[in-house]
């Protein structure tokens, strides 16, 4: 087991200046982290790379989506780790928000924009509503590529990005907000081998396979209720490795050292087939 004073390395998902960046800063900042940052190009690789230095290393995560929903590959790629001891121990909810972003100063001057084909659906009602009718549209791979085009063309020129690439490539932000769903957000967590203490406004995430009886499940559910434990979340979804089998995923109010958590969870692991600590930490 490590602890925040030992770690010398966080991974993230890249590209650079992408959300899994911008929440890798912010749980730099919560923590008071310096260290080295390494960007992966798949969720796999992180959990993977965090398991292998766990001393030192820790992870971030994006584990849901308001628009997509639960990021399975997250939560599989934890179930599935060697080291039980990696777990989630903190997250953060992020907005995910994207501007206007120049090297002009006025809105007013421009005529022209550049943005990954995506995001040009995802903007499509300010666009059509806000911008010219002859705007002329450069379709680039993604939006880091998109803000260092503003070097090839005039100043009537915009691009889509979010506030690290406006903040790195010292740009603009003419619009905020400019995306149609504006409640979108990611919930991201920080996994690693540290051992989280409680804080008072705590919730744990548990695993686990029921044992294939009549109302195993049912069973369950009921020792959280006699345990006065209030379940916030719960979901599954079939075995990767038994179609027939599925796993659930309970989240729930209150830290494993809680002895009402110990006790629940002390009777429920004889009514599973597979269980598996996900962590305690504090609500984001």
């Amino acid at each position: 087991m490590s602890n925040f004073e030992n770690i010398k390395n966080i991974a993230y998902l890249e590209p650079s200046n992408s959300f899994s960046e911008m929440a890798m800063d912010e749980f730099c900042r919560q923590y008071e982290l310096n260290c080295f940052t390494t960007p992966m190009t798949t969720i796999r690789q992180i959990v993977d790379y965090v398991t292998e230095n766990s001393m030192d290393t820790i992870g971030v995560l994006p584990v849901e989506n308001t628009i997509d929903g639960t990021i399975r590959e997250s939560l599989d790629s934890i179930i599935l780790t060697e080291n039980p001891n990696i777990r989630i121990i903190s997250e953060i909810v992020l907005p995910i928000e994207y501007c206007l972003l120049s090297k002009n100063t006025e809105f007013y001057n421009i005529t022209g924009l550049i943005a990954p084909p995506r995001l040009l659906g995802k903007c499509n009602q300010f666009i059509s509503e806000e911008m010219p009718r002859n705007l002329n549209i450069i379709e680039v791979p993604s939006t880091l590529e998109a803000a260092r085009e503003l070097n090839n063309y005039n100043l009537t020129y915009a691009s889509i990005g979010n506030r690290k690439i406006a903040q790195n490539c010292m740009l603009n932000i003419l619009k905020e907000n400019i995306h149609n769903d504006k409640n979108n957000k990611t919930k991201y967590i920080l996994i690693g081998d540290i051992e989280t203490k409680p804080t008072g406004k705590d919730k744990t995430t548990v695993a686990f396979k029921a044992n294939n009886t009549p109302g195993a499940l049912l069973q369950i559910l009921k020792i959280f209720l006699e345990n006065s434990i209030n379940l916030t979340y719960i979901s599954s979804y079939p075995s990767r490795n038994n179609p027939n089998e599925y796993i659930v995923i309970v989240t729930f109010d209150g830290h494993i050292h809680n002895n009402n958590l110990l006790n629940a969870i002390k009777n429920i692991k004889p009514k599973t087939s597979f269980f598996r600590y996900l962590g305690s930490y504090k609500r984001g």
